[in-house]
């Protein structure tokens, strides 16, 4: 189903996560700051270089949904990433924005799966 409120809420997607991008692009570690110190000592690379990976895959993910291309799947690694992201980030005055997005990502998910996924996902629960 490709209604006008699923491109909507595409684009609208495709927008955050570039936006989002750019701007850890700008500032690396304040974005790194976000993490909790237990989740900053997991990395096996410097803080800089983890947000520097993040923002190349948030840039990839707006990408894809922009363009609409393999949107589902753009949108279940958006969707992994943000509940990775809550994870780590703890509870904080942003958290209730990516419990949105994250909505918004699986939404976009579930409308673009494409047939022979949900066909299989029909068969296995029959």
């Amino acid at each position: 189903m490709r209604k006008t409120s699923f491109h909507i809420l595409r684009v609208g997607l495709a927008i955050t996560f570039l936006w989002i991008g750019v701007l850890i692009f700008k500032q690396p570690e304040a974005w790194g700051a976000f993490l909790t110190p237990w989740a900053a000592n997991l990395l096996p690379v410097p803080i800089r270089e983890a947000m520097i990976g993040t923002a190349i895959l948030d840039i990839v993910i707006g990408v894809l949904l922009l363009i609409d291309v393999f949107a589902w799947l753009a949108a279940f690694v958006a969707a992994i990433h943000l509940a990775i992201v809550l994870t780590v980030s703890g509870i904080t005055d942003v958290t209730v924005r990516d419990i949105a997005i994250l909505a918004a990502a699986i939404a976009v998910m579930a409308e673009s799966l494409p047939q022979s996924i949900r066909r299989k996902m029909a068969s296995s629960t029959a």
